[in-house]
């Protein structure tokens, strides 16, 4: 169990270093902002719709290694998808971090390394901070949204 904790851990940690779609798209379909007070992270995340499908997905901001990793990994894990599978995936992702779920759903996939933030509640709110943006983009909410 360890070996696959290190495992997570380096994912994450890549993910933060290097993370995929760190860029604004330009012009989106859509976007919205997000801030989690507790450890100053902040998200933005831009949305390209064609219809239902999400063709492109981006993400800028700054923040802990967690809520990156996550805007990161979640930027391709929902580039692709309908709205509808996507919140469904925004589902199984929060409830999966929260404790509500375990990870083996196979639509989490890679999303799993992100199990063990059930662990920290405190981290919760880094790990869900580009989802929570990226559901207010999708449903045009223009307000920031926060984590508290």
């Amino acid at each position: 169990m360890a070996d696959l904790r290190d495992l997570y851990q380096e994912v994450i940690l890549e993910h933060s270093k290097a993370p995929r779609n760190y860029r604004v798209l330009a012009p989106p379909s859509t976007q919205a902002e997000g801030f989690n007070p507790l450890c100053g992270d902040r998200c933005t995340v831009y949305l390209s719709l064609k219809g239902d499908v999400i063709e492109d997905i981006s993400f800028q901001g700054s923040g802990c290694a967690i809520s990156r990793a996550s805007a990161s990994m979640m930027t391709q894990s929902l580039k692709g998808k309908t709205t509808h599978e996507a919140e469904q995936l925004y589902e199984q992702f929060h409830s999966m971090v929260t404790g509500a779920t375990n990870a083996h759903s196979e639509q989490i996939g890679k999303l799993a390394v992100f199990a063990g933030v059930s662990e920290f509640p405190a981290r919760v709110k880094c790990a869900t901070l580009a989802w929570h943006t990226f559901k207010a983009a999708l449903h045009n909410e223009r307000e920031p949204i926060t984590t508290e």
